[in-house]
């Protein structure tokens, strides 16, 4: 016989469909943004698919919170629902500021660091990705959300090191400032996949 559990589990399979939609998306304008600071400023117009995914994102965002709204009982905690579906919208949300900015700013070409930071954050929501079916049955998502924080810890260190550069090779002020202000935000996108793997885990803890 069911547990009360999974009988909550099977009839709100919409939220987990819209959480795994949600990653998906992110992965997408990670991937984007990726390819984007490959190729830039060839790649320029690929801003425009990354603000298709911004919204998109904010549309998905809007759809868990009316469905909260609706539903009496949830198959998960209702505030994990709001701080789960809030860090996988902030992902995007960065990777949308960061390819504005890279066309606010005039930005002739890529610092490699910026190209690293962008494969990190690929990996790091890819790892989101996968996680997020598992979250279905509260199995253990261990292996996905250590890789999550070694990919933050390796993120933080190619921004200590970026920034440095910055200030080291006598770059005109007003450079450092806007590749400060793009380091900054692919550091927040990776931030804010490391919170959404915090998240998850206690997800699982908490329903294990």
């Amino acid at each position: 016989m069911a547990s009360i559990g999974q009988l909550l589990r099977g009839s709100n399979r919409e939220f987990f469909d819209l959480f795994e939609r949600a990653s998906a998306n992110a992965v997408r304008a990670a991937e984007l943004l990726d390819e984007m600071l490959a190729g830039f400023p060839e790649t320029q117009l690929l801003a425009r698919d990354i603000l298709v995914c911004e919204q998109d994102g904010d549309q998905l965002t809007h759809e868990l919170v009316r469905r909260l709204n609706q539903s009496f009982v949830t198959p998960i905690d209702r505030a994990d629902i709001l701080r789960l579906s809030s860090a996988l919208d902030d992902v995007v949300d960065f990777i949308e500021e960061v390819a504005d900015y890279l066309s606010l700013y005039s930005v002739e070409a890529p610092m490699v660091q910026a190209q690293a930071l962008a494969h990190v954050l690929v990996d790091a929501t890819r790892q989101i990705e996968l996680a997020i079916p598992l979250m279905r049955e509260f199995k253990s998502i261990a292996e996905h959300t250590i890789e999550v924080h070694r990919l933050e810890n390796q993120g933080d260190r190619i921004v200590r090191g970026a920034i440095a550069a910055l200030f080291e090779e006598g770059i005109d002020p007003m450079v450092v400032i806007r590749w400060k202000d793009l380091f900054e935000r692919l550091e927040d996108a990776i931030d804010a996949t490391e919170r959404a793997a915090f998240i998850l885990e206690g997800i699982v803890i908490k329903n294990a």
